[in-house]
């Protein structure tokens, strides 16, 4: 019965063979000006970024003594990135496992995972199955750690949405997990982390 489920959700999840058009629109409509001032895509997404709570870096120590500061001192990191980051955050005291057990995943305190790439214009992470390790080690450590490169990085929405791939599963983050359900009072960190960080490589 358990296999039998599975499969069915495996199956409904899989990347389609023929995917449908995007609809047309004005990609006009979508753009805030000030917003997008500047030429410097990382300096726009930080400003953009920190607007929403999220904390933009680029550089290890910088992100290793936020960790440490803050007490979030056990964590994962994607097996790829161990020797770019993985490495120096255990040289600086922090405990880091290469491999992500769902049965233990409160004892992960943060989570450094491949970004598929972020949006200037709104200051949002994106990541997808082709690309992050291990969708969890993403969305249920209080702190996620996001790498990108400076190329990944869209100006705006529209070419963000012209350069999905074919993963089945793309998740925009802007900033950390919000809910305003409970009497309109905005709360962070419920659905997922509470700390977005994006590390630039």
């Amino acid at each position: 019965m358990r296999d039998a489920l599975f499969a069915k959700i495996e199956s409904a999840t899989a990347a389609l063979k023929n995917k449908a058009p995007l609809p047309d629109y004005d990609p006009s409509v979508l753009h805030s000006p000030r917003k997008l001032e500047g030429s410097d895509l990382w300096e726009i997404f930080s400003r953009n970024f920190k607007a929403v709570n999220g904390k933009a870096m680029d550089s290890i120590d910088e992100l290793a003594e936020f960790l440490k500061s803050s007490a979030q001192t056990h964590g994962y990191c994607d097996p790829a990135l161990f020797d770019a980051v993985g490495l120096k955050l255990a040289a600086a005291g922090l405990t880091v496992e290469t491999s992500y057990d769902r049965a233990h995943y409160d004892d992960y305190q943060f989570g450094v995972t491949r970004a598929t790439g972020a949006i200037a214009e709104s200051g949002t992470i994106i990541i997808d199955d082709d690309r992050t390790s291990h969708r969890l080690a993403a969305l249920s450590p209080w702190v996620h750690v996001a790498v990108l490169e400076k190329s990944e990085i869209h100006r705006t929405i529209p070419d963000a949405i012209a350069a999905f791939g074919d993963s089945p599963n793309i998740i925009w983050c802007t900033g950390p997990s919000k809910t305003a359900d409970v009497e309109g009072i905005l709360i962070e960190g419920v659905h997922g982390p509470g700390e977005q960080i994006a590390l630039l490589v």
